[in-house]
């Protein structure tokens, strides 16, 4: 009578693990795009709201007006920005928006045209370098990265 061995032989073991191996080589690097996709979507989805920020600051000026380049800078990352002092008045954003991806604290650039004051820039560094949306030419704060994605006034 014979002995029945059930289970697998080492050859039949190492095939399984090199197929995994190779199914997890291919698909980890499309998690990786995920992920900036994620923070570039984020950061776009920032520069919309910025830009309504930035109109319900214009309404509230008088002459209406954009703020000066640099007024949306890294001190207000995570703040309530508002006409008065600790998020009183009228109330342009609750909260500023970071960085999503961490790091710098602000990669947002807002730019107001030097001679019309009712035009202006708002550009975001963008991680996926053949993102869809990017800018043809990127602004120069995003030379790290090569890539951005700019929203101008409506």
């Amino acid at each position: 009578m014979r002995k029945i061995q059930s289970g697998f032989t080492l050859v039949e073991l190492l095939v399984v693990i090199a197929v995994i191996a190779m199914v997890i080589v291919v698909i980890f690097p499309n998690f990786m795009g995920v992920r900036q996709r994620a923070r570039d979507t984020t950061r776009k989805s920032d520069l919309f709201q910025l830009q309504k920020a930035l109109e319900l600051y214009k309404q509230d000026q008088n002459p209406q007006t954009y703020p000066t380049t640099g007024a949306l800078d890294s001190s207000l990352c995570g703040q309530c920005w508002s006409s008065g002092a600790d998020c009183t008045g009228n109330i342009y954003m609750r909260k500023v928006p970071c960085n999503p991806g961490g790091g710098a604290p602000n990669p947002y650039t807002y730019t107001r045209d030097e001679t019309d004051d009712f035009r202006y820039s708002v550009s975001a560094c963008l991680e996926n370098i053949v993102d869809s949306d990017r800018d043809p030419t990127p602004v120069p704060a995003c030379d790290s990265t090569g890539t951005s994605y700019t929203v101008e006034e409506p």
